[in-house]
């Protein structure tokens, strides 16, 4: 091999390296994210929401307390009655949103239909935490 090609070469397998060892799969990332929220949106819709609460992001917890946050969720979910169908519609991964920490995210929608609300949007945002664990920051009906 040539002088000249040598340096290429390093230079190729040194950005192979860190697109490897950096480089992340954003599809993977949010389907791991959108596991979690569905496991949390099982707490939430069988009433749990101190385990819902137990089981959210630090962001989340930090801006409403345990009792808060069951009463919330209560008077929000209790008048649409039980889920009867909820679909994935979207889930981007982003590193940025309004009013959050810069971290990871993903912003996770769903169409989603209870007994006394046809149609509702619910939305989702797991983040992804220190332990390597993504975990519910913020969830909105609309």
């Amino acid at each position: 091999m040539s002088k000249i090609h040598q340096p290429l070469l390093a230079a190729v397998v040194v950005l192979t390296l860190a697109v490897l060892a950096y480089g992340r799969d954003d599809q993977a990332l949010e389907k791991a994210a959108v596991k979690a929220a569905e496991t949390w949106l099982g707490l939430v819709d069988s009433s749990d929401y101190g385990a819902s609460w137990n089981e959210a992001a630090t962001i989340f917890k930090s801006r409403v307390d345990k009792e808060q946050w069951g009463k919330a969720a209560r008077g929000v979910r209790a008048p649409l009655g039980k889920l009867k169908s909820r679909k994935l519609s979207s889930a981007t991964y982003s590193k940025q949103l309004p009013g959050a920490p810069d971290g990871e995210y993903v912003v996770i929608q769903y169409e989603t239909s209870f007994e006394n609300k046809n149609s509702a949007v619910e939305t989702v945002t797991p983040a992804l935490e220190k332990d390597g664990k993504w975990r519910v920051s913020g969830y909105y009906i609309r």
